[in-house]
């Protein structure tokens, strides 16, 4: 396994559509590997393939982990698609490793209905609310080109941007003034 450069804003790949995942592989399940492998380095609970250069319907999720905490409960979505969203919102203070530092509130639908494949090339139909509505939400918007700053007013987003350029390549959580308990999507 390998931790891979995650892109950042304002990364043209990061605007990008990305392609259906057409056969599930050794190849592929070394890159899900992977993509787990980076996104607990960098203290992520998401990570799309759009966001390491893949252009691939690739999304991996771990709500319960944490750095103190063995707990894990792996998720792996191929083509996920998002078929039903719920009329009541919530908001939620949204993080991306590809803004890194980075947070704002987001509303977002508060269920939804996901239908994806599974590493195995099993179909799954599940409804999910809270924060794993919100990280596949946020996820799934990464394969379609669209970042949470987005949905952000222009003057607060180029803000943001402008941040993160600041920041270069410092890699992540290296001399971080935030808490540690913080979580990027």
């Amino acid at each position: 396994m390998a931790v891979l450069k995650v892109l950042r804003v304002p990364n043209p790949i990061l605007k990008q559509k990305a392609k259906k995942v057409e056969k599930i592989d050794d190849e592929l399940k070394e890159l899900v590997n992977d993509m787990f492998e980076t996104m607990y380095a960098t203290n992520g609970i998401g990570l799309a393939a759009p966001q390491i250069g893949i252009s691939k319907r690739l999304i991996v999720i771990d709500t319960k982990w944490r750095k103190d905490s063995d707990e894990k409960e792996q998720i792996v979505m191929i083509n996920p698609d998002i078929y039903y969203k719920s009329e009541e919102l919530r908001v939620y203070c949204e993080g991306c490793l590809s803004v890194p530092g980075q947070y704002e509130d987001v509303t977002r639908p508060d269920n939804i209905k996901v239908r994806y494949t599974d590493l195995d090339g099993n179909e799954h139909d599940i409804s999910a609310d809270g924060i794993l509505a919100t990280v596949i939400q946020h996820e799934t918007d990464h394969l379609n080109g669209v970042l949470f700053i987005d949905y952000l007013s222009s003057l607060k987003r180029n803000i943001l941007i402008r941040k993160v350029k600041k920041m270069g390549d410092k890699p992540y959580n290296e001399d971080d003034d935030e808490d540690e308990e913080d979580e990027e999507i």
